[in-house]
């Protein structure tokens, strides 16, 4: 049987990067040739599952709508597209999916996977800009376009949002490979961590919320002086950061927090590892890698319920999900769990449980690999 090719096509940063770098690595290369479209300025150098190369092509694609530019990358997206004449496009995130969608229509004759890894809409300040954007999404998709949602949450507010119909949807959850911590990034002295903390990784923005973190970590200091939080993942596209900063000497949390801007993954691993538990304050995700990978070093994790944390943790079973605005329970819960071993070593065997059976991408890639050949 002859290869299948498909077309990526994304704007390949953070989890959307983490992602396809995720799916490419376990794809088996001797049955799918895979390409990838990418922005100029993102990340290059993507591999296969045997170390090798995958062949990518660079076009402008950026984060926000800008008519003339996006314009233009669709015109290059469809020379090179219809120059490689692939069996099928994945885009991935809100931008991959303008433009896969996009020529997909004028191509008319290749399906398009669309993976949004948290729509566009979320991120709307105002109900108009979310409508504004909701709009487009229904607008840009055709007869060819299939979701391929990342959640469960995902897919359902695609059906119940952007009127895809059911028979035009399908599920695949981001997954990774089970975490071995590497030895040779134990080291984490530099950053002169208490003996305990709690954690999370997350850029300072909009999504993440971080500030809602800090609120909570204010309420948690006055039962428990010493908490320390460790925020990992703070880097260039980080709008958000002053605010936090702020917040922190705001409240005077200068010495309970650590805010660290780069490290290497394998070491935010061992960082996480050590930790009592993960937490996350999210208004929205796709479905979060950062949390799949504490679920995967077993982790307790305490969770905003929104979109993607809700189809990783399980209220009171491996953590417990609480609404955004529940600053004085969030606070409670996580005093309970760094205070309860019990209860924290019983979720922490739960989180690995729920990540080997769902998001295991070594048991969990042929079913993507067969939904490929279902829509090739």
């Amino acid at each position: 049987m002859s290869k299948k090719k498909i077309i990526h096509i994304l704007h390949s940063v953070g989890g959307v990067d983490t992602s396809l770098r995720v799916l490419l690595k376990a794809i088996d290369s001797s049955k799918f040739e895979n390409i990838v479209i990418h922005g100029t300025k993102d990340n290059s150098n993507f591999l296969d599952d045997s170390g090798n190369y995958v062949d990518e092509y660079k076009i402008p694609i950026e984060r926000d709508i800008n008519l003339l530019k996006d314009f233009k990358s669709i015109i290059k997206a469809y020379k090179i597209i219809k120059k490689e004449k692939p069996d099928l496009i994945h885009a991935h995130s809100a931008k991959g999916g303008l433009l896969g969608n996009t020529t997909g229509f004028f191509l008319n004759t290749i399906n398009v996977l669309h993976t949004p890894q948290a729509y566009s809409f979320l991120s709307a300040s105002s109900s108009l800009k979310r409508r504004f954007y909701v709009l487009i999404e229904r607008v840009l998709k055709n007869k060819n376009s299939i979701l391929l949602a990342s959640s469960n949450s995902e897919l359902e507010r695609g059906i119940r949002e952007v009127h895809y119909k059911k028979s035009k949807t399908a599920l695949f959850n981001n997954c990774i490979s089970p975490i071995t911590l590497n030895p040779e990034f134990s080291d984490i002295s530099n950053y002169n961590l208490p003996e305990e903390y709690i954690c999370t990784v997350g850029r300072p923005s909009f999504q993440k919320n971080i500030e809602l973190m800090i609120e909570v970590l204010k309420e948690i200091k006055k039962e428990i002086p010493n908490i320390h939080l460790v925020i990992m993942g703070i880097g260039v596209v980080s709008p958000n950061t002053e605010n936090v900063k702020h917040l922190i000497k705001a409240y005077g949390l200068e010495a309970n927090t650590t805010l660290i801007e780069w490290t290497e993954r394998e070491r935010i691993f061992h960082i996480v590892s050590k930790s009592k538990l993960y937490i996350t304050t999210a208004r929205y995700e796709g479905l979060p890698y950062a949390v799949i990978e504490s679920l995967s070093l077993s982790k307790s994790v305490i969770a905003t319920d929104c979109d993607g944390n809700r189809d990783l943790v399980f209220d009171d079973k491996n953590g417990f999900l609480l609404d955004e605005d529940a600053i004085s329970l969030m606070s409670k819960k996580t005093i309970e769990l760094i205070q309860n071993d019990t209860k924290r070593l019983a979720f922490e065997e739960k989180s690995l449980d729920i990540f080997n059976k769902n998001f295991n991408i070594e048991t969990n890639i042929k079913n993507l690999e067969a939904l490929y050949v279902s829509y090739c």
